[in-house]
């Protein structure tokens, strides 16, 4: 395993999903270890550059693992930090992670690129009119989100007018910019990226209304079917779907493309990330297992296309 170099594992982070970052993070920590890798567990607990730039210079890695979900790990400024340093990193570089860090940008591309999305408004908390929603041609049940924040942090399902602000201010605590879109009922999958070939399909059956954070963490409270039972031709159509989703944005390594299925079997791309979860009940490891790759495998995949990635040189 010495040929893979110094490997630090960069998690936590000052984001709210911290603590999912610190397991996804140990997990990788661990099983680098038990595969006689060299490696270095990194917290990162500041967005200061400069701090962080010397800590993981202090650690004279070879390659950086990011484990870190949300704001500072997602959003390309870890990226840049890594990319001034000249370290070569697991996954989508700078641009791409922006873009798919903010909803509103990544669901304008996906429909420039002829994706199919729910409709949606957007609003900012500086222009925000509370009497937009006499105007409302979404209908209810809405979905209420902060624009940059994953995990369902600051998600709301709204059935009616009278929770409409209760929504609306819990999404702003998260961000300065929310997203108001229609509800579209249906089954919830998801599409795992890997080395820019799709994996099988995950459907998300939660024992909550809607795969919310809660769900996301907590052992029994959502059941995962993999691969997904659902038609050859609608798998194949969900698929080619969320490969174009990550390609359309520049992400490159992996991605986890989040849909849902419709009555009439019309797949909408909800979001896409760029760092998917990494611990016991993550999705992504899922699905790379049912197609042959197991957890220490699709760690080694990673570093090797972050080493792939810094020489310019990604396979097609």
């Amino acid at each position: 395993m010495n040929k893979l170099g110094m490997i630090g594992v960069l998690m936590g982070g000052p984001s709210s999903e911290r603590g999912i970052s610190l397991k996804s993070g140990k997990a990788v920590l661990e099983n680098l270890k038990q595969a006689g890798v060299a490696v270095k567990g990194i917290d990162i607990t500041t967005e200061d550059a400069g701090e962080n730039k010397r800590l993981i210079k202090s650690h004279k890695l070879d390659c950086a693992f990011i484990a870190l979900h949300g704001r500072f790990g997602e959003d390309g400024q870890i990226q840049s930090i890594l990319e001034a340093s000249k370290i070569p990193y697991t996954g989508s570089g700078v641009e791409a992670s922006k873009l798919a860090m903010d909803k509103i940008a990544s669901l304008g591309i996906f429909a420039v690129h002829g994706l199919r999305v729910p409709r949606y408004k957007t609003s900012d908390i500086d222009s925000y009119n509370p009497l937009w929603k006499a105007h409302n041609n979404l209908g209810f049940p809405l979905v209420i989100k902060p624009a940059t924040h994953g995990s369902s942090v600051g998600l709301s399902i709204v059935d009616d007018p009278t929770n409409l602000e209760r929504a609306v201010e819990e999404a702003f605590r998260f961000d300065p910019r929310v997203i108001i879109q229609e509800y579209i009922a249906g089954r919830e999958i998801t599409v795992g990226i890997l080395d820019e070939k799709p994996l099988p399909v995950i459907e998300i059956v939660p024992k909550n209304r809607f795969f919310d954070y809660e769900a996301k963490y907590q052992k029994g409270l959502t059941d995962y079917i993999v691969p997904a039972e659902l038609p050859g031709n609608l798998i194949k159509k969900v698929q080619s779907a969320a490969l174009s989703a990550h390609k359309c944005l520049g992400c490159f390594g992996c991605s986890r493309v989040d849909m849902i299925i419709d009555k009439n079997n019309e797949a909408f791309i909800l979001e896409i990330n760029t760092i998917p979860g990494l611990t016991e009940t993550s999705l992504l490891p899922k699905a790379a297992l049912v197609a042959g790759i197991d957890f220490t495998g699709l760690c080694f995949k990673l570093i090797e296309l972050a080493y792939e990635k810094a020489k310019n040189k990604p396979r097609r």
